[in-house]
């Protein structure tokens, strides 16, 4: 079986997802990117507009977090990051938040551990 591979400008899809999210109540929109079906690898493409946020939850697997537009800050127990455009980070291994210092477009690639 052979998989279809398409490319996808994340520019213009991050401005289609900011408008998505000014609409929103949560202030917020996501984009999906799965590299294989029912893989464990994944990205998320995540919108914040300024001040809102990614509430405190668990790491699902191992992650990385580069950030594409503005400015976020992610909190780790006692740990704070504060990170810009083309910053990259790894996600740490414990309960963590994103809030939005101003409005943000994310990439967040997540590698799930196999059942």
């Amino acid at each position: 079986m052979t998989q279809q591979t398409s490319s996808v400008n994340i520019g213009s899809l991050v401005d289609q997802l900011v408008n998505t999210a000014t609409q929103a109540h949560s202030g917020r929109a996501t984009h999906v990117f799965r590299a294989v079906p029912g893989g464990v690898m994944s990205q998320v493409l995540l919108v914040l507009k300024d001040g809102r946020e990614l509430s405190e939850h668990e790491n699902p697997g191992e992650a990385l977090l580069h950030v594409l537009r503005g400015r976020v800050r992610l909190i780790a127990g006692e740990d704070t990051w504060e990170l810009g455009a083309d910053d990259h980070i790894v996600v740490p291994q414990q309960r963590h938040s994103l809030l939005a210092l101003e409005d943000a477009a994310v990439l967040l690639t997540v590698a799930r551990p196999r059942s």
